[in-house]
């Protein structure tokens, strides 16, 4: 009695077995195909050649995993957060307040003007998006190749023949988003104002791989399971997780260098910290910054407005970009503001994802076979963004707003949905 006490105490005392996070379930259980404890299990008489492909799915492992990481890393540290100032806008002059914009503003990209001094803006939004796109490649027709690695005594890729099996891997992957940010902000002074952007993110992983063995010749001594006769040829691997809780925390300082009736120019200056957990496809996983030029003017309703910068990036495989935004608000009424913009960002440099190349076998005959059917390419964004805002009587901002990606770049959505609440005092 006394040993089945000590022995419940000390379960009850142990601490909890840590659960894996996104990334090592698609590794470990998105590419590992069979029970018997390796990342690839053969039976037949190369029972141990699985080995011999392993750092092929290694490699590809970690090509996906990367790519997906990243993108998906991207995708919850880039979505828009809402602008920094909303609704009306002021600016003390002769010590009374004096209206620098009268429309809702716009939805994602930044004017000019500021808050005022003394005012707050708080805001909070939610974004969803299910993506389907990688690279343009369909998120359920992801390709990859495992090919044999070179073994002795000949030193030539396809002999002895075996080497020219191949394990044709197609991935099919089911990602979504949900980001919701609380936004904000204060006006320090007349023209200056600071802001804080704090989003909760919920990331949904699930994924289905399906391996066949493509043999060279018959019967292949590389088989899952089976006979000669009857080789099982194929093996299936799922992986089905979710994570949430905190994404990059950004903080913005706006500083209006000129404000006129008509026109206006500003900067702004934006740092997302590395606060979302990484390795649980939550944040970038390193600190971002951006600087960011804003002009802005005024025609009767219609108040367009351009921004343009560079972001700084400090996560690993990431890259520096310059941004753009181009868009207008319209007043459409006395309670409604129309908003558009086309976003863009253009990658610095080469990309620090690069995809593997071609494999080149020499017996029985010189060719190659491609790993994947993800291109390597540039990630450049370009998206158009078309939301409403609805003023209540109580003077809170109802804010609708779909984006839609323009461009076959990094991980795409078909479109971000957000809706929102803001308000001004």
């Amino acid at each position: 009695m006394r040993r089945s006490l000590f022995a419940a105490l000390l379960l009850l005392a142990a601490p909890p077995l840590a659960a894996q996070t996104l990334r090592e379930q698609i590794r470990t259980d998105l590419f590992t195909f069979g029970n018997c404890g390796q990342p690839l299990c053969l039976a037949g008489a190369l029972a141990g050649h699985g080995s011999h492909f392993i750092p092929a799915t290694q490699s590809a492992a970690g090509d996906i995993l990367d790519l997906l990481g990243n993108a998906l890393a991207a995708s919850v540290s880039n979505t828009p957060v809402g602008a920094t100032s909303s609704g009306v806008t002021y600016q003390f002059v002769g010590g009374l307040p004096v209206k620098t914009a009268t429309s809702g503003g716009p939805i994602f990209g930044e004017r000019s003007q500021t808050l005022g001094r003394g005012r707050f803006f708080i805001g909070a939004n939610v974004s969803a998006m299910h993506f389907e796109r990688l690279r343009g490649i369909r998120m359920d027709d992801i390709e990859f190749n495992f090919t044999h690695e070179d073994t002795p005594p000949v030193d030539s890729l396809g002999a002895p023949f075996f080497e020219n099996d191949v394990i044709a891997v197609r991935v099919a992957m089911n990602v979504s988003l949900i980001v919701t940010t609380f936004v904000a902000s204060y006006g320090l002074v007349d023209g200056v104002d600071f802001s804080v952007a704090v989003p909760i993110v919920h990331t949904s992983v699930q994924g289905t791989s399906v391996a066949t063995i493509i043999p060279a010749g018959y019967p292949s001594p590389h088989r899952f399971g089976g006979t000669d006769s009857l080789p099982v040829m194929t093996a299936v691997a799922r992986m089905d997780g979710s994570a949430s809780g905190i994404g990059d925390i950004a903080a913005r300082l706006k500083v209006n260098v000129t404000q006129s009736n008509s026109f206006g120019a500003a900067i702004l200056f934006d740092g997302r910290f590395g606060t979302g957990d990484d390795q649980n496809l939550l944040g970038s996983g390193g600190f971002s910054g951006r600087g960011l030029g804003i002009v802005s003017a005024r025609f009767g309703t219609l108040a367009p407005h351009l921004n343009l910068g560079y972001v700084f990036r400090d996560a690993k495989q990431s890259t520096n970009s310059v941004v753009a935004t181009l868009g207008f608000d319209n007043a459409v009424a006395t309670w409604a503001t129309m908003a558009f913009d086309l976003l863009s960002e253009w990658q610095m440099g080469d990309s620090k994802l690069p995809i593997p190349g071609p494999v080149s076998y020499q017996a029985p005959f010189p060719r190659t076979v491609r790993p994947t059917n993800i291109p390597d390419q540039r990630d450049d964004f370009l998206s158009a963004s078309v939301g409403f805002k609805f003023q209540t009587p109580r003077g809170i901002l109802i804010t609708t707003n779909a984006l839609f990606p323009l461009r076959n770049a990094g991980m795409q959505p078909s479109a971000v949905w957000t809706g929102g609440l803001e308000y001004n005092f």
